[in-house]
This record gives structure tokens, C-alpha cells and sequence, in this order.
């Protein structure tokens, strides 16, 4: 029986039942029982590596959206994943496979750098080389190195995208005196992944008294109020913990619309009497330790101090007396330092601003740009309870927000205002893990950040300022900004870096490389091994399927197809043919709006 026949078959059963209950059967979803198939051929690759059969035109297995959609739920919640991943997801679905990456333990980066550093100086020895005339610490060389193999090799990838979203909106940057104290980095970032499933306050209770922070944003060795020298305390931190890392700028209903005055305007969160007042709490804060046998002391310069550790408090230097913060909350007189910051950091995470105004860049970091007003208060509510009475618990905003509707329901996926421009960092965590690169040391991916600074203007703890590579409120002119919508990522879009990213994907992808596989670049860019594309490279629609399946989640428009296929159709079938074709196609793919808008 041929498909056509099955087909007007089923119309005709339709048609005769009449008023009697009729159900629906649809073909290609596995509706095959008692049914045959019979075709006049079976489409197969060259080498019989894949065969399309008749059967799988009703039973279901010619089908890959389960596959795409798979492949698309791991572009927003890991920053590198593989096809064995993408079959986990399969076999478990989303929300487990959450569940599971909650109960893994967590790659930090300070243990992973400490490891790079003391292997780099033995290859640098065994190179003949004096290991005096290597850095005596860890620097940002190193701090690069372990980030991206915590990233592409970490198992614990939904942690790793969740610190790396958060270290988006509570900036530190190695651009500071914390150039050549990678520790001080490292163990920041290591706050991140530790709270990345726990809870904001505890986050933000620690973010304060980080060392690197405490560089950052200047109130380490911050004294209390000098009314003979005529000094105060440096505010700072006081205004971008409000403005950037809790409550924002404006008052927020829960669905993260702005409050608004009788006349209409926006009602501001605090003032700059807020901010003088906080900026009392974060004194008396000085380095723990030193680098050296000598003891630490109030005063004490980054130079010799150990940034690894947590800041202490030296009471002398603390700023006394009550604290009169927002909406009339007074932190009283008579604490200690830490008692001070404690208090008024739970009086922060306490506002109702912080899930919409958190919830919110925790969305856009990770599934699009303009969440709708309910989907925002649907993580908002998440944060403010997690189901069991506790507020700030990290695991439910996750789960809030990649199991919503607008992330997961294929009716949101080509809704006009869905989606988001991919950082240029993700398009290339993502490409490493899912085309292994080659590397001179098995199991590592040491990489470098120069070429992805130099040319996308974008890398992990290298932010230009405080305030992130981009704005979560960004808007291009024209489209986007007409409709009233935010595109934060086209903030560092522009024609050179989009040259530049064009650049480095030839980088990645250089058919010469592929055909050497022993070619390695030091440091600076390791290419990817794209040999299991080979196979599928002999049938150019097999190819494009498995590229469009993995990298574009099915969303490969006909256009882009159209063009990719006819450049393949200028290749034979040679071992040189085939590694053009590979590079081709996906050096085309990557390239392609298909592949940098994520749906």
C-alpha cells in the first residue's frame, strides 16, 4: 500500500462515519499499527550510513522534533553541550535533567586554576625553562583557561550558564587593580557557582564580602565619617548593590512593569540620602589576610594582600551609630560591622522589587530578550516563594523560568517577539562542546581570551564596567526600538565585531585544520573536529538535517538552506570534497541569523 493510498483511505473513513465519534490519526507520529508500507525506493546515502525507509514516513522515526527541541532546551540552560546530553534530555526530559544537574557537585574555578597553573609551569620547566622566571600566581592568563575548561568540559553545565548569567548582573572584572590577582577573581566566581542553586541572599551576603568586589567597587579600607578631615564613606557599592544587583532603578509591580505616580511617572527605588546611608554600613571592611608570614592590618594594600579570602571587619574603622534606610527600616545602634551589613543586606533581598527586577535579566540572559509581563511574574513569584515559604531560592527561578510556557511551548517559538541574540561567547561554548576540539592535552580546553575580546568585544570577568558588555535595556534604532522592544546583545553588534566574529569562526572551523588533525595554535584558538560530520557530508540534505537539528533546533529557514545547498553542490565526493563541505556548511550555518537568533 503506498502513502498516498493510506492517506485518501483515512479521508474516506472520515467521511462515511458521519455523526459517529471520530479519531484523529496522524501520520508520522507513530500511528503505524497494522499498517504497511511499501515503496518503489528507499532513499540511502551513499555509503548506506542512513536510509530513509518507507516506514518511517508513518511510524514516526523520521521524526526530529523531539530531537530539536531537545538540542534547544540545552542552548538556554548549559554553555556547552554534547549529543550525549541531548540524548539525556530525550530519555528523561527538561525537568528532570534539571533535577539531575541540581544534584552534581560543582566545578569551581579557583581548584581548576590552582591545577592550570602548576601544570603550565611544569611545561614551561620542561621546556627548559627556569620556573623563577615564571609568574609567581595565578593571572588572568590562567584564570581564562580554567573558566573555559570549566565551561566546555564541566559536567555541571546548568550551574556553569546560571554563575555566567548571574556574572552578567553582579559584575566584577579582571579590567581593575585585579589584573594579576586572578585568585581574587576565581574565588569570586566561585560565589557564583556556589549559590548558582542556593539562595540570592546568602549570594549577595558573600558577594559583599568578596575581596575582588571589595577592589571593584572601591569600599575595601573604607572608613567611617571624618568630620575633622571632612571625608565619607565612598559610595560606591552602596548605589550598585541598589541599582544593579537588588532593586533597580524604579519601583516594579510583580510582573516587572514599571509603578507609576498620580502624574504618570516612574517612582524612583531610593535616593541619594539612601545611598549615603548605606554607604555606612560597608565600612570597616579590610583584606583578611596577606601573601606573606606578616599579619594584615587596616590600611593594607592589594599588593601584598591575599584576595582569595573573605574581607574582616576592623570595628574601629566602622562607621557607628544607627543606619536609616529605605521605606523607614532603621538598622539600629550598638551591632557589630558584619551584624550591620547582614542586617541591611536581608532588608535589600527583603524588598519587592528584587524578583521582577532579578527575575527578569535571569530571563533575558537565558531564553529572550522581551519575556512578557505574565512570564516575569511567574519567576517572580517563584523567587518570592518557593512553594515551601522561603524566599531567594535559586533552584525555583530556574526551574520558573526554563520550564515556562514562552521557553518550552512550540507555539512561543515563532511568536514575532520571541528569541534573543546569542552572546558571542555562547556561540562558541556551544560550538566546543558539540565539535570537540582538537588540544594538545587530552580532556583539557585551554583558552584565551584575546581573540574573543579583540573581536566580539565580549568574555567572562573582562566587562569594561560595572554596569556589564551591554544593557539589559538596550534598543538598536529602527524594528526593535519602534515596537518597544530591548535587544541587549546588539549592544556590542555592530560592523566590526560582526566581521569579527565571521573571523574567528574561520578560526574555529579551517578545512586544513580538519585535515591536520595535529595543528594546534597555542593559547590562542584550538579547531574543531568536525570529522563526524563526514559521513553526512555525502548526501548535502543529510548534512544541513544534522547541522539544522543540533546547531538551529530545526528552525533552519528555507532560505538558508537554499544557499547552503547549492554551495555544497559545487563538491564531489573526494576526502577534499567532503572536508570542504563539512567546513562549508557549518561555517554557513553559524554565520547564518538562523543560528545567532535563538528561538
Amino acid at each position: 500500500m503506498h502513502v498516498r493510498d493510506i492517506i485518501m483511505m483515512v479521508l474516506m473513513s472520515v467521511a462515511v462515519t458521519g455523526y459517529a465519534q471520530v479519531e484523529d490519526i496522524f501520520l508520522g507520529a507513530g500511528n503505524d499499527s497494522s499498517i504497511t508500507v511499501t515503496t518503489s525506493n528507499n532513499h540511502q546515502l551513499y555509503t548506506g550510513f542512513y536510509t530513509a525507509s518507507g516506514e518511517k514516513t508513518v511510524n514516526g522515526d523520521g521524526m526530529n522534533a523531539a530531537r530539536m527541541d531537545a538540542s534547544r532546551f540545552l542552548a538556554q540552560s548549559t554553555l556547552s553541550f554534547n549529543r550525549a546530553m541531548i540524548d539525556q534530555v530525550l530519555d528523561i526530559g527538561p525537568e528532570a535533567w534539571i533535577d539531575t544537574q541540581f544534584a552534581l557537585p560543582a566545578s569551581y574555578l579557583t581548584d581548576t586554576m590552582i591545577q592550570i597553573y602548576d601544570e603550565s609551569k611544569a611545561i614551561w620547566v620542561a621546556n627548559g625553562n627556569l620556573p623563577e622566571n615564571y609568574t609567581s600566581m595565578p593571572n588572568h592568563v590562567h584564570l581564562d583557561y580554567a573558566w573555559w575548561q570549566v565551561s566546555v568540559r564541566g559536567q555541571d553545565q546548568l550551574r556553569q550558564r546560571v554563575a555566567e548569567a548571574l556574572s552578567q548582573i553582579v559584575v566584577v572584572s579582571v579590567n581593575s587593580d585585579l589584573s594579576g590577582k586572578a585568585l581574587g577573581m576565581s574565588s569570586y566566581f566561585d560565589i557564583l557557582l556556589e549559590h548558582a542553586f542556593g539562595n540570592y541572599e546568602d549570594l549577595m551576603q558573600d558577594v559583599t564580602l568578596n575581596a575582588g568586589m571589595g577592589v571593584w567597587l572601591t569600599y575595601v579600607n573604607n572608613p567611617a565619617t571624618d568630620t575633622v578631615e571632612m571625608t565619607f564613606p565612598d559610595e560606591n557599592y552602596a548605589r550598585e548593590n541598589m541599582q544593579l544587583f537588588t532593586i533597580g532603578l524604579d519601583m516594579l509591580n510583580q510582573d516587572g512593569t514599571p509603578i507609576l505616580d498620580n502624574e504618570g511617572d516612574r517612582i524612583p527605588t531610593y535616593d541619594n540620602d539612601d545611598i549615603a546611608q548605606f554607604a555606612k554600613i560597608y565600612t570597616g571592611l579590610g583584606y583578611g589576610d596577606r601573601i606573606d608570614d606578616n599579619d594584615p592590618y587596616w590600611g593594607m594594600g592589594i599588593y601584598n594582600a591575599d584576595v582569595s579570602i573573605p574581607l574582616i571587619m576592623y570595628e574601629d574603622y566602622h562607621e557607628p551609630g544607627p543606619k536609616y534606610l529605605l521605606n523607614g527600616y532603621i538598622v539600629p545602634d550598638g551591632q557589630t560591622g558584619l551584624e550591620d551589613i547582614s542586617e541591611a543586606i536581608t532588608h535589600l533581598i527583603d524588598h519587592p522589587n528584587v524578583g521582577p527586577f532579578i527575575g527578569k535579566q535571569l530571563i533575558q540572559r537565558l531564553v529572550k530578550s522581551n519575556p512578557t509581563p505574565a512570564y516575569v511574574g511567574a519567576v517572580s513569584a517563584a523567587f518570592n516563594d518557593n512553594g515551601q515559604g522561603v524566599r531567594g531560592d535559586m533552584k525555583a527561578v530556574i526551574k520558573a523560568i526554563l520550564m515556562h510556557p514562552e521557553a518550552r511551548a512550540c507555539s512561543w517559538v515563532q511568536h514575532p517577539q520571541q528569541g534573543r541574540l546569542q552572546e558571542p561567547i555562547l556561540r562558541k561554548t556551544q560550538f566546543a562542546g558539540l565539535f570537540n576540539p582538537i588540544v594538545p592535552y587530552p580532556d583539557k580546553y585551554w583558552h584565551y581570551s584575546y581573540y574573543d575580546r579583540e573581536y566580539t568585544d565580549m568574555h567572562p570577568l573582562h566587562s569594561g564596567s560595572v554596569f556589564n558588555f551591554y544593557s539589559p535595556d538596550f534598543a538598536p534604532n529602527g524594528a526593535i526600538s519602534d515596537q518597544g522592544l530591548v535587544a541587549p546583545e546588539f549592544g556590542i553588534y555592530n560592523s566590526r565585531t560582526s566581521i569579527g566574529y565571521a573571523t574567528q569562526l574561520y578560526r574555529w572551523i579551517d578545512s586544513e585544520r580538519l585535515l591536520q588533525m595535529s595543528y594546534y595554535e597555542e593559547s590562542l584558538s584550538s579547531p574543531a573536529d568536525l570529522s563526524v560530520l563526514l559521513e553526512y557530508a555525502k548526501d548535502p540534505d543529510a548534512l544541513i538535517d544534522y547541522l539544522d537539528n543540533i546547531l538551529t533546533h530545526g528552525q533552519l529557514t528555507n532560505q538558508t538552506r537554499a544557499v547552503i545547498k547549492s554551495t555544497l553542490s559545487e563538491f564531489g565526493l573526494s576526502i577534499n570534497d567532503l572536508v570542504s563541505k563539512v567546513s562549508l556548511a557549518t561555517y554557513l550555518i553559524l554565520l547564518s541569523p538562523d543560528y545567532n537568533i535563538i528561538k
